[in-house]
């Protein structure tokens, strides 16, 4: 694997956060006096009209392969996007992206229950390190509603990710992406049914950019991870927290505090560090078995 290819797909997950982040911005922009649950069936039916195109890539023969696994991310996905909404809409940009970014730190958790992994010593200190960078940024004496969102969001894209592994190995992406977006569908329309609000178009181009950007961001990731090992490039990942500062403090003058700094660095140094341990590790084994017996 070349250098060249290395750096092409680092490239691309900085180009892949940077689009995550016009998603949240737009979503942020739009303020928060907005009826959510209408403002994500909004979202759900772009992604599906933005989807529709490419319907040539789904299984027909078996296209409700690994039903219960789609139904049960569908249904977490709907309630992490109603979440993510939520805290976007009530907490300053960077704010909520690190505290979204408590995701992977969940995930080794969470794949030591249910997975009977490992931690390493440097997991563990990203697990230890990335909880407690939460409590910096939360500042107990000041939890609310809003940051428990930001972690909802957290928690169901933990579970979400973990749950990959149960999906049938020959489906190709577009189809699972679609599958979800259609079982969410009846109950994103009940969400909206109970809300009764009535209907915002002023909402329609937010719903729309947003789902763009996102299903841009979705392709990158692909592009970046299809020829070279997730473990050499993840930590470029981690940008989207600088993006965040960026667009926060440009777009509505949000100035991290001290505290949002150690925190943030408390959960994402460590993630980096891990990333970083695996790629070594991962060129080591490479070399070795390019050497031969």
């Amino acid at each position: 694997m070349s250098g060249r290819t290395v750096h092409g797909a680092i490239i691309l997950l900085v180009m892949g956060n940077f689009l995550a982040l016009l998603s949240d911005t737009l979503i942020k922009a739009q303020g928060g006096d907005i009826p959510v649950f209408q403002f994500v069936l909004m979202r759900k039916l772009c992604t599906l009209a933005l989807l529709l195109p490419l319907i040539r890539f789904v299984n027909f023969r078996q296209p409700l392969a690994g039903f219960a696994i789609h139904a049960i991310r569908a249904h977490l996905g709907l309630v992490g996007v109603t979440c993510m909404v939520i805290a976007l809409n009530n907490l300053p940009l960077a704010t909520a992206n690190a505290l979204f970014y408590a995701a992977p730190v969940l995930v080794m958790v969470l794949a030591v229950i249910f997975y009977g992994e490992k931690l390493t010593w440097l997991s563990l200190l990203a697990v230890v390190s990335g909880f407690a960078g939460i409590l910096v940024i939360l500042q107990p004496v000041a939890l609310n509603w809003q940051s428990l969102t930001a972690l909802v969001t957290a928690l169901s894209l933990a579970i979400g990710a973990l749950l990959v592994r149960k999906l049938p190995k020959d489906q190709h992406l577009i189809h699972t992406m679609l599958l979800i977006h259609v079982i969410a569908l009846p109950a994103a329309v009940a969400l909206f049914l109970w809300e009764g609000a009535p209907i915002d178009w002023s909402m329609l181009p937010t719903a729309l950019g947003s789902s763009f950007f996102i299903l841009g961001y979705n392709m990158t990731v692909i592009l970046a991870y299809r020829h070279v090992a997730a473990n050499q490039v993840t930590s470029a990942e981690y940008t989207g927290l600088i993006w965040a500062i960026l667009l926060g403090w440009i777009l509505f003058a949000e100035a991290p505090d001290i505290w949002f700094i150690v925190g943030a660095v408390m959960i994402v140094g460590p993630l980096f560090l891990v990333s970083q341990r695996e790629r070594k590790a991962h060129l080591a084994r490479r070399q070795l078995a390019q050497a031969g017996p």
